[in-house]
C-alpha cells in the first residue's frame, strides 16, 4: 500500500476514522469486530478527494488539493463526519453521493457477509463501500459496478490509492454482472422501484440481498432463482435512483392528503411502496387504521416472475404488486 503510506493527510485522518468509529457506535452500529476494523482501517478522505457542500448560493466544493490550509482541513473534517456527501453534481442534479457512514455500516451488518463469501454491490460510487468489503473479505470476493464509466473509473483510482483491488466494472446494474456469478450476497447503493430478477438469478441458494426501496432498505432471503422474501429494516433511507433499464420516475402524491401526513416520511415510504398501485385515499385510509405502521412491518416476495409489497403478511390483505422491469 505504498500509496497510502504517501499520503499527506495519513495521520490526520488515522485520528478522525477514530473519532467516526466512536460516533458509528453511539449511533448503534459496528456491534461486530470485523466491521469497527473496516472503519477504523480503510481511509474515507481517499474516496472522497471532493465534494459538494450545499449552501444558499448553491454548492460550494471542497477538496484536497484546495490551496488554503483551512479549506483544506474544513474538507478533510467534513470526509470523516457521519454524513452522506455530494460527490457529483450536473446543472444542479445530483448524480453520485457518498453515503452515510452510519448507515453503511448498518447495511454491512444486516448484509451478513461469511469468510469466503462473494459480493456483488450495485452502484460503485465512490469506491468506499466496496474497500470495507475488500477489507473484510479480500479484493478476489467483491465485485461493484456502476453505469456510469466515469464513475467506475473513479472508483477504481480511488480503491488502488487505498490499497484495494477489487473487480470494478461498467454495467447496467439492473442486470447485475453474470460472467463473476454466482453470489452469496448483493448489495445496491441506489434505490430500485422493484428488484431486478437478474439478481435473483445470479444468487446461490441462500443468499441475501438488500437494496434500498421506497425510502426503505429490504432484506431478502433467497431460497432459489425464482422466489425470495424479506421484510425491511427498521428507520428510514434515502439513495440516489438507480439509472438505466430500472429507472422509473416516481409521479407525485399529494392531492387530497393533509400536509402534516403527506410529510411524514413514513407515509412516505407507505407511497413510494405502493406507488400507483393504491389510490392515495386508500394509503391514507390504511396509513390511519393501521395506526402509522412501522417500516418492518412491511416486506417484499418475489416469487414466480411476479413480486409483491406487503404489509404483516404475504398472503395478507394488504398487498401491491410491485412494478415490472
Amino acid at each position: 500500500m505504498e500509496e497510502a503510506r504517501r499520503d499527506p493527510f495519513a495521520e490526520e485522518g488515522a485520528r478522525a476514522r477514530r473519532a467516526l468509529v466512536r460516533e458509528i457506535e453511539a449511533y448503534g452500529a459496528l456491534r461486530e469486530p470485523v466491521w469497527r476494523a473496516a472503519f477504523a482501517a480503510v481511509p474515507r478522505h481517499l474516496f472522497v478527494p471532493s465534494y459538494y457542500v450545499a449552501g444558499p448560493a448553491g454548492y460550494e466544493r471542497r477538496w484536497s488539493g484546495d490551496p488554503d490550509p483551512a479549506r483544506r482541513t474544513r474538507w478533510l473534517r467534513g470526509a470523516y463526519r457521519d454524513l452522506a456527501l455530494a460527490t457529483r453534481v450536473r446543472d444542479g442534479e445530483l448524480l453520485s453521493s457518498a453515503s452515510q457512514p452510519s448507515l453503511m455500516a448498518k447495511m454491512l451488518e444486516a448484509l451478513d457477509v461469511r469468510d469466503g463469501h462473494d459480493v456483488l454491490e450495485i452502484g460503485a460510487g465512490t469506491g468506499y463501500h466496496a474497500a470495507l468489503l475488500c477489507h473484510r473479505l479480500g479484493d478476489a470476493h467483491v465485485t461493484t459496478v456502476d453505469l456510469d464509466e466515469e464513475i467506475a473509473e473513479s472508483a477504481r483510482a480511488h480503491l488502488a490509492a487505498a490499497g484495494y483491488r477489487p473487480a470494478v466494472l461498467t454495467r447496467d446494474g439492473a442486470r447485475g454482472c453474470p460472467e463473476r456469478a454466482p453470489y452469496d450476497r448483493i448489495v445496491a447503493t441506489c434505490a430500485v422501484p422493484s428488484v431486478p430478477y437478474a439478481w435473483l438469478a445470479q444468487c446461490r441458494p441462500d443468499a441475501r440481498i438488500l437494496t434500498p426501496l421506497s425510502t426503505g432498505l429490504l432484506v431478502l432471503a433467497v431460497r432459489d432463482r425464482d422466489r425470495a422474501e424479506g421484510r425491511f429494516l427498521a428507520g428510514s433511507a434515502y439513495f440516489v435512483a438507480l439509472r438505466g433499464s430500472a429507472a422509473r420516475t416516481p409521479r407525485p402524491r399529494t392531492a387530497g392528503v393533509p400536509r402534516r401526513v403527506y410529510e411524514d416520511e413514513g407515509f412516505q415510504f407507505l407511497t413510494g411502496l405502493a406507488g400507483d398501485r393504491l389510490d392515495l385515499r386508500e394509503a391514507l385510509s390504511l396509513w390511519q387504521r393501521e395506526r402509522r405502521p412501522e417500516r418492518e412491518r412491511f416486506g417484499v416476495t418475489v416469487s414466480g416472475g411476479r413480486q409483491w409489497a406487503w404489509l404483516d403478511d404475504p398472503e395478507g390483505p394488504y398487498a401491491w404488486p410491485l412494478p415490472e422491469l
